[in-house]
């Protein structure tokens, strides 16, 4: 947001700025040019004493008046030749030279006027030309009065812009924290802006779309957690059941039967438990840190595995030190990429961690199995997503556990992704921010 009001400044400035040029050709091209009507405002008293007192002198008075002039004003008068006068002027101050017309030179602080054109003032008179010098002439004021004039005006247009711009700043950043605590999971945060702010009807939007995304997102989990727990009731009775039903059976069949049902029923609560594992995710609120030793976090996770399965070996974890997180979720995060690797490793299953140069932690699991393809690795963190469902059924699962990692790593601000490793299969990489680690 800096940037787009830096760039409304600049542009408002440069704006300014081409007007002022543009004014000030438009004047030169149709009025001419404006600091020779100041030149010329300035020495309008020298010219007067020219015009209306020297030559409307007689004809053989007129060198006397001149002189006169000359002794009084501190502005110096000479004759010069008409070609010394001409070799000084460029083709249009000629025009206007020959035409018998006062030509000013403000860089000079002077100007030529011829003395008359048919040599009636005295004898060659015509051949003359009037040289006055140590003008009191001063463009620098007059600039400086001109660019007083264009600041006034770039301020009256500046200072309502400013405030009216104001208004919209406040109104977007308080948007712009209504959406990051929306985004962080502060589904309640709302913009509350007056109806008479600029930017009313926006926020009044948004708010709208707010409550109704928190509406949407509450609804749902509340869905998820009440079956979750109601489908907990008919499980026990029928676990229960199939209690009795054990203690009344003697038919080897039944009793296989019986088993079969009693692992289904477990799978049932296993998947009960990972939906309400689910709906605790969605909320920030879930996280409770705490300080605690990372390498010994990741040794619990690993004896926490099957033992039937491939045994992780451990990297070098030397230096990893302590990291402030939730360790229940993010050892559960670990634990579930762990068994996962553990599932479809061939026979290897590689743990290794570092501390980066910026403080973040890396965590990586790599395994031997038939990897993951590269199209297939965003999706596998989508709850029930599966790449095989035949191997699944024979390896159990229901495509929850990695959704659970990912929506853990990201509740500490970290990141999981999916590459391939040295190993043959797929490597798992965790990376948990400094703030966190």
């Amino acid at each position: 947001m800096n940037r787009i009001f830096f760039r409304f400044f600049m542009l408002v400035m440069l704006s300014i700025t081409a007007a002022t040029f543009v004014i000030y050709f438009a004047m030169s091209r149709l009025f001419g040019d404006p600091l020779d009507d100041i030149a010329r405002r300035q020495a309008a008293a020298q010219i007067f004493l020219l015009e209306q007192y020297v030559d409307k002198a007689p004809t053989d008075e007129w060198l006397e008046r001149l002189n006169k002039v000359r002794e009084v004003s501190g502005v110096k008068l000479d004759l010069i030749p008409l070609t010394q006068a001409r070799s000084r002027l460029d083709a249009a101050q000629l025009g206007a030279l020959d035409s018998g017309a006062v030509v000013l030179d403000a860089d000079t602080k002077a100007f030529y006027r011829r003395v008359d054109l048919t040599g009636h003032k005295y004898i060659g008179s015509e051949a003359d030309v009037i040289h006055a010098q140590d003008l009191p002439i001063d463009v620098g004021l007059a600039l400086e009065m001109e660019a007083v004039r264009y600041v006034i005006v770039a301020l009256a247009l500046l200072i309502p812009i400013a405030m009216w711009s104001r208004s919209h700043w406040n109104g977007l950043q308080a948007l712009s924290k209504v959406a990051d605590d929306f985004g962080a999971g502060d589904l309640s945060a709302r913009a509350h802006m007056r109806p008479s702010a600029s930017i009313y009807p926006l926020a009044e939007r948004i708010d709208h779309m707010a409550a109704r995304i928190e509406g949407l997102l509450d609804a749902q989990r509340n869905l998820v957690h009440s079956v979750s727990h109601e489908l907990r009731t008919p499980i026990a009775r029928l676990e229960f059941a199939l209690e009795l039903l054990r203690g009344a059976a003697g038919d080897p069949a039944l009793e296989g039967r019986i088993a079969a049902m009693e692992g289904d029923l477990q799978e049932l609560n296993a998947l009960v438990g990972e939906l309400l594992s689910m709906t605790r995710l969605d909320s920030p609120q879930a996280l409770q840190l705490e300080t605690f030793d990372l390498a010994a976090a990741l040794a619990g996770c690993r004896d926490a595995l099957d033992p039937a399965g491939p045994v992780p070996s451990f990297g070098p974890l030397v230096g990893l030190g302590e990291a402030t997180a939730d360790r229940r979720l993010l050892a559960r995060a670990i634990g579930n990429v762990m068994r996962n690797a553990q599932k479809y490793a061939q026979g290897r299953v590689e743990l290794g961690a570092r501390r980066l140069a910026d403080g973040s932690i890396e965590i990586v699991v790599d395994d031997d199995g038939p990897g993951i393809p590269a199209e297939e690795r965003e999706k596998i963190f989508e709850p029930f997503y599966r790449l095989d469902r035949s191997r699944d059924r024979a390896t159990g699962g229901f495509g929850l556990g990695l959704s659970i990692a990912q929506k853990a790593v990201t509740l500490h601000g970290g990141t999981i992704a999916v590459a391939e490793s040295p190993l043959g299969g797929a490597r798992f990489v965790i990376t948990l921010p400094a703030a966190q680690a």
